[in-house]
C-alpha cells in the first residue's frame, strides 16, 4: 500500500506536464481562515522551514506539495521519483542537509538544497503570476520534497478564508477565495483537512462550514485543531478533541505550532515537535498518543492509501476511457502532412468525388433533415418548376377587348370577312414568351443548389478539407467559377428553347389539329342549329350559302371555323349604330379624332364568337408549349449545367490546384488545426503514460 501515494505523484507528474486536470486525483487539501496555521501544519509535516510566513495573506496561489520518502541508504528511489538524472542529481547536491531537497515543476530539472532557496521560489513565482498587491491566482506551484524525515503525501495548500479585503486587495476577494477552495475540495476524490485554532469557538469555524457543504455526511473530512497552548487560562479543548462539540468522521487531532516568536529565534521544527510532545503528555495525557504532528502525518499518510485504494479502479477506467477519446479526437484531425504532392491529389479526388455522389444520391453522408443534391434538384425540375408553369394561366394578361383589337389591327383598313391569322401567331407569341422568366428561374434555382453541394461535401464528407483552410477556399473558388462559366451557357441554351417555339408557330402540329377539329365540329353544330331556328321566308341561296360554308368548315382546318356566318350582316348593322356616337346638331362641324373610342361596350355576337375561337385557339395551342417546355428546360440544365459540371469537375480541379508552385501554400494548416492536434497528441500520450503507471501496481499492492 505505502506504494500507491508514489504513483498517484507519478499520475499528477503526467497531467501537469500537458496542464490539464480532466482527471480528478486524490489529494488532501489544506483548507481554513487566514492565520489558522494552515502552513505551521504543512511545515510540521515536512519538518523544514519552507513556506513563506507573515501576517496577512501570505498564501495566494495553490501549492501542491507532494512529500516523498527516500531512505538514505537507498538512493535508487530518488530515480524512480525523479527524471533520469536526477538520481545523479540527488548525489551532486550532497553538501549539508544533502538527504533532503526539493523540486518545482515550473524550474524544470533544478535541484533545492537550501530551504530558504525554496521559500524565496515560492515568494518569487507567487509574484509573477499574482503580482505584489495581496491578489490571488488559481495557477498552482508544484513543488516536490524529497526527505527521509516525511511519509509519503500528497497535500494542497490553499488561500486562507477571508472576509474583508486588505491594502490593494479586490473587492470580491472574499468571493474569489471560496471559489477557488470549492474548485479543489468539490473533487470527490479529495481529502478535506479542515484546519481551526483551539482559541475560537469550533462552532463558527468556517472550514468545516465549507467543508460541510461539499462532504455533507463527512466521510472525506478531517479536522486539525491548531494553536492548543493558546487558549485561555482555565479552558481546554478536550470536548473538541472528544469529538463532543462537532463530530468529524475521520476525527480530530490537535497539534501545536510554533510561535512567531519561535520563528524569530529560528526554532528548528524538531524541536517544536519534542515541545509539542511534552505539552501534550502534561495537558492531555489521554489523548497524547492520538494527537501531535507525528500522529497527524501518520493518518493522513493511512486515510490518502485507503483514499487512494478506493479511487483506484474508477480511475483506471476514467483514464482508459479518456485515451479512447482523445484517439478518436487525433485521428479526426489526421496525420501531419508527409507527401505533399499526394495528399493534394487524394484530397481533390476525394472531393470530386463527393460531389458527383451527393447529385447522384449515392454520397456516404446522406442529409435526413432536408433535400440535398440530385434530390434537390429533382424537386426544383418536377416540383417547383412543374408547378409554376402550371400555374401560369394561358390567356392571363389577355383580356375580351387585346384579342378583338389584335384581330382587328391585323385586317388594316378593310373590314375582315375571315379571323385574320396574324392575330392568332401575334398573341400565342405574346402568351409563350412569358414561359421564359420561369424557365429560366429553374436555371438559377439549380445553380444554387450546385452552389450549396460544395458546402455539404467540405462539412460532412470530406472533413479533410478543413485542416488546410487555403486549399478549401482554392476548390471552393475553382467550383464556383466553373459553375459560373456554365451558367450563361445554360441561360441561353433555355432562352434558345423559349425563342425556337416562337419562331415557328406550327398550327399542323397533331395535337393542335385535333383540338381545331374538336373546336370546328362544336362551331358547326351550333351553326346548324341556328339555320334550323331562321324563319322560313329566309332565301335559298342564302340556305346554300350557308351550306357552301358548312362544306368549307369540313376541311379540319382551323380556317373552316372562323368562317362568317350569314346572320353576321345583321349584327355588323347593330354594331356600326352601337359604335357611332350621337349625330351633333345639324350646321355645327365635327372633328373625328375628337369623338371617344368607348373602353366597355357589349360584343356583338360576332365579335364574341371571333374572340372565343382565337382565345381557344391560343389555349390549345399555349398548353402544346407548355409541355414542350416542361420537358426540354430539366434536360437542357442536366445537359449543360450538371452533367457539364459533373464531367469536367475532377480535370478542373487538377488542371488549376495540382501544380507544385501552389503545393506548400494549399497544403498549409490552419495554427488551430496543428496546435489541437499537438494538444491531443499530448494529452494522448499523457494518458497512455497515466495507463502504463497504474498497469504497474499489482494487486497485491491494494491490500
Amino acid at each position: 500500500m505505502e506504494a500507491l501515494i508514489p504513483v498517484i505523484n507519478k499520475l499528477q507528474d503526467v497531467f501537469n506536464t500537458v496542464g490539464a486536470d480532466i482527471i480528478q486525483l486524490p489529494q488532501i487539501a489544506v483548507v481554513g481562515t487566514q492565520s489558522s496555521g494552515k502552513s505551521s501544519v504543512l511545515e510540521s509535516l515536512v519538518g523544514r522551514d519552507l513556506l513563506p510566513r507573515g501576517t496577512g495573506i501570505v498564501t495566494r496561489r495553490p501549492l501542491i506539495l507532494q512529500l516523498v520518502h527516500v531512505d538514505p541508504e537507498d538512493r535508487r528511489k530518488t530515480g524512480e521519483e525523479n527524471e533520469p538524472n536526477a538520481w545523479k542529481n540527488g548525489r551532486l547536491y550532497k553538501g549539508v542537509d544533502g538527504d533532503e531537497w526539493g523540486k518545482f515543476l515550473h524550474t524544470k530539472n533544478k535541484v533545492y538544497t537550501d530551504f530558504d532557496e525554496i521559500r524565496q521560489e515560492i515568494e518569487t513565482e507567487t509574484e509573477r503570476i499574482s503580482g505584489n498587491n495581496k491578489g490571488i491566482s488559481d495557477e498552482p506551484i508544484h513543488l516536490k520534497i524529497f526527505s527521509p524525515n516525511v511519509v509519503n503525501l500528497t497535500l494542497v495548500d490553499l488561500p486562507g478564508i477571508t472576509k474583508v479585503p486588505v491594502g490593494d486587495q479586490p473587492k470580491d476577494i472574499e468571493l474569489q477565495i471560496r471559489e477557488l477552495i470549492l474548485k479543489y475540495i468539490s473533487n470527490p476524490n479529495c481529502i478535506i483537512l479542515a484546519v481551526t485554532a483551539a482559541n475560537t469557538d469550533m462552532a463558527t469555524s468556517e472550514a468545516l462550514k465549507v467543508a460541510r457543504e461539499v462532504d455533507t455526511d463527512g466521510r472525506r473530512t478531517l479536522a486539525v485543531v491548531t494553536k492548543l497552548d493558546l487558549m485561555d487560562a482555565g479552558t481546554d479543548a478536550m470536548d473538541v478533541l472528544m469529538g463532543r462539540v462537532i463530530p468529524v468522521k475521520l476525527g480530530l487531532i490537535g497539534v501545536v505550532n510554533r510561535s512567531q516568536l519561535d520563528i524569530n529565534n529560528k526554532k528548528c521544527v524538531a524541536d517544536s515537535i519534542r515541545d509539542e510532545y511534552a505539552f501534550l503528555q502534561k495537558k492531555y495525557p489521554s489523548l497524547a498518543n492520538r494527537n501531535g504532528t507525528k500522529y497527524l502525518a501518520r493518518t493522513l499518510n493511512r486515510l490518502l492509501m485507503h483514499h487512494i485504494r478506493d479511487c483506484l479502479p474508477e480511475l483506471k477506467t476514467r483514464i482508459n476511457v479518456l485515451a479512447a477519446q482523445y484517439q478518436s479526437l487525433l485521428s479526426s484531425y489526421g496525420e501531419p502532412v508527409d507527401d505533399k504532392s499526394s495528399t493534394l491529389l487524394q484530397l481533390i479526388t476525394k472531393f470530386a468525388t463527393e460531389y458527383c455522389n451527393t447529385i447522384e444520391g449515392t454520397a456516404k453522408y446522406i442529409e435526413t433533415t432536408e433535400l440535398c443534391g440530385g434530390a434537390r434538384i429533382c424537386y426544383i425540375f418536377h416540383e417547383t418548376f412543374g408547378r409554376t408553369l402550371e400555374s401560369v394561366d394561358p390567356l392571363g394578361g389577355l383580356t375580351t377587348i387585346d384579342v378583338l383589337t389584335a384581330i382587328r389591327n391585323a385586317t388594316g383598313p378593310r373590314p375582315a370577312l375571315f379571323v385574320p391569322e396574324v392575330s392568332f401567331e401575334l398573341l400565342v407569341k405574346r402568351q409563350v414568351k412569358r414561359l421564359e422568366e420561369p424557365s429560366l428561374r429553374c436555371v438559377e434555382l439549380v445553380h444554387e443548389e450546385m452552389q450549396r453541394i460544395i458546402q455539404h461535401c467540405s462539412n460532412y464528407s470530406t472533413q479533410e478539407l478543413l485542416r488546410f483552410p487555403k486549399l478549401h477556399d482554392a476548390i471552393v473558388e475553382v467550383v464556383t467559377s466553373l459553375l459560373r462559366k456554365r451558367l450563361p451557357v445554360t441561360n441561353e441554351m433555355v432562352h434558345n428553347l423559349v425563342a425556337i417555339e416562337l419562331a415557328y408557330i406550327n398550327t399542323k402540329h397533331p395535337d393542335f389539329a385535333d383540338a381545331c377539329g374538336v373546336m370546328n365540329n362544336n362551331i358547326e353544330e351550333q351553326r346548324r342549329n341556328r339555320m334550323r331556328e331562321l324563319p322560313s321566308a329566309v332565301p335559298r341561296d342564302k340556305m346554300a350559302g350557308g351550306a357552301q360554308g358548312e362544306q368549307e368548315g369540313g376541311t379540319g382546318t382551323w380556317r373552316g371555323m372562323l368562317k362568317k356566318g350569314e346572320e353576321g350582316q345583321g349584327e355588323d348593322r347593330n354594331k356600326l349604330q352601337s359604335s357611332v356616337p350621337a349625330s351633333p346638331q345639324r350646321g355645327h362641324a365635327v372633328n373625328l379624332l375628337d369623338v371617344p373610342v368607348p373602353v366597355a361596350r357589349k360584343l356583338s355576337a360576332r365579335e364574341q364568337r371571333d374572340c372565343e375561337v382565337i382565345e381557344r385557339l391560343i389555349k390549345s395551342y399555349f398548353l402544346i408549349v407548355r409541355k414542350n417546355i416542361q420537358d426540354s428546360v430539366p434536360k437542357a440544365v442536366m445537359h449543360f449545367l450538371v452533367n457539364h459540371v459533373k464531367d469536367s469537375l475532377q480535370s478542373e480541379l487538377v488542371g488549376q490546384l495540382y501544380k507544385p508552385a501552389l503545393l506548400d501554400d494549399l497544403l498549409t494548416e490552419s495554427e488551430d488545426m496543428a496546435q489541437r492536434r499537438n494538444e491531443a497528441a499530448d494529452m494522448l500520450k499523457a494518458l497512455q503514460r497515466a495507463s502504463q503507471v497504474i498497469a504497474e501496481i499489482r494487486e497485491t499492492h491494494l491490500w
